[in-house]
């Protein structure tokens, strides 16, 4: 029995050892005082590691991850960044599993999410918040009048995410091929008509493809109106009737006559690099820059906008609800939001900021003027001035079986 008592003893000092060190690595959850002033929670952060899960197939957003990002964190807070690769239904998938299990703490800390899966993460409670007004970085830097930063897609955030980096719809074309670019949708019809076989672009549901979709819809019959729009496909199909007749009136113009698009933005853009298209669309504001740069895209290749504006949305980051390392998490997004990391994210990946440039000092303007976006590109606040807030997200799905069943081969 008193050995029994011994080897009891032992593992139970063992274990509260193992207890300790675990807690030194990573905070739990259930230690986390939510009321905590944030240098608390620095303190609580250093020499821990977070995990960041997301879309990895950007090479580029990878590297300045890994190397800027990290190497900040680590410099700056003794906190690891550890960049875990995953598609979104997957993580919502593990989200799931972990919740269902009872997992107090999980393995995802912060996690890129935007639109419906925001929305579908948020109402299953898988996420953890509000936590904005803990960053200091988010009320110094960031407009939060913005509408884009109260809704994701028409989804109310109430500080259960916070913004990360901003994307606006761009079209291009090559000025030595086509010297024109059309500024609405009727000069588009006209460049169609004159380069026949030589414009698509990507079947929906492709998410350019869609975007390019709505962003006629908005030329044609505006974008205020679907604000409050339920998704009823009799509703929404009359509220774009013009925009699906401008469509069909299209096709027997467009790279096959309209009876099929291709699959992907990446085969229209391999299209429109060899030569075979004339018009290129892209999700990715500074595209034309980086393709240039990559030998990709001629020098001659440049962007353009539509007079009333591109649509624009702003892609964000959210914690997990049962997120292991509550405070390193906060520390990072907030670290994530300061002038000079969003400054490397416009310039090293070409990507719009969500820092609201009147909020900096003259100094950290330096940072942004300074940057060099290339050659082909519209300059920051040429885009921000012709960017048109995201469709509802409950409408896209109902656009996107409409645009099916109306305007393919027809």
């Amino acid at each position: 029995m008193k050995k029994l008592f011994t080897f009891s003893v032992i593992i139970l000092v063992l274990l509260l050892a193992l207890c300790g060190c675990s807690q030194g690595n990573a905070p739990s959850s259930t230690q986390f005082d939510p009321n905590a002033d944030f240098e608390t929670l620095v303190e609580q952060a250093r020499g821990t590691t977070v995990t960041f899960y997301g879309w990895g197939g950007d090479d580029l957003r990878n590297k300045w991850l890994d190397t800027t990002v990290a190497e900040h964190l680590k410099e700056k807070y003794d906190i690891t960044l550890k960049r875990v690769p995953m598609d979104i239904d997957q993580i919502l998938a593990k989200l799931a599993g972990e919740k269902q299990a009872g997992t107090e703490q999980g393995s995802i800390d912060m996690i890129w999410i935007n639109g419906e899966n925001f929305y579908s993460a948020k109402q299953n409670g898988f996420l953890y918040g509000p936590f904005t007004d803990k960053l200091p970085n988010y009320a110094k830097y960031i407009d939060q009048d913005s509408p884009e930063n109260i809704y994701d897609f028409g989804y109310p955030i109430e500080g259960y995410e916070a913004p990360y980096g901003k994307a606006q719809v761009v079209l291009i074309n090559d000025s030595a091929v086509t010297p024109e670019t059309p500024r609405n949708t009727q000069e588009l019809l006209e460049f169609v008509k004159k380069y026949p076989g030589k414009v698509t672009y990507p079947a929906l549901p492709d998410f350019t493809g869609s975007a390019f979709a709505r962003n006629i819809i908005y030329d044609i019959v505006g974008h205020e109106q679907f604000a409050d729009m339920p998704a009823d496909k009799e509703t929404v199909k009359e509220a774009i009737e013009p925009a699906l007749e401008y469509l069909r009136e299209l096709n027997p113009y467009l790279w096959n006559q309209g009876k099929t698009f291709p699959a992907t933005i990446g085969q229209v853009e391999n299209m429109f690099a060899d030569g075979e298209l004339v018009l290129y669309m892209s999700y990715e504001p500074y595209v034309a820059a980086t393709r240039i740069a990559n030998g990709i895209f001629k020098d001659t290749v440049r962007s353009f906008l539509f007079d009333k504006g591109t649509i624009g949305n702003t892609n964000y980051i959210a914690i997990a609800q049962n997120s292991p390392n509550l405070a390193g998490a906060i520390v990072v997004v907030n670290e994530i939001l300061s002038p000079e990391i969003q400054a490397s994210l416009y310039g090293e990946l070409k990507s719009l900021p969500v820092v609201d440039y009147n909020k900096l000092d003259e100094q950290q303007k330096e940072l942004y003027d300074s940057v060099d976006i290339g050659p082909g590109s519209i300059p920051q606040d040429e885009l921000l001035a012709k960017r048109l807030p995201e469709m509802p997200a409950h409408l896209i799905p109902v656009i996107e079986e409409i645009w099916l069943e109306e305007v393919v081969g027809k």
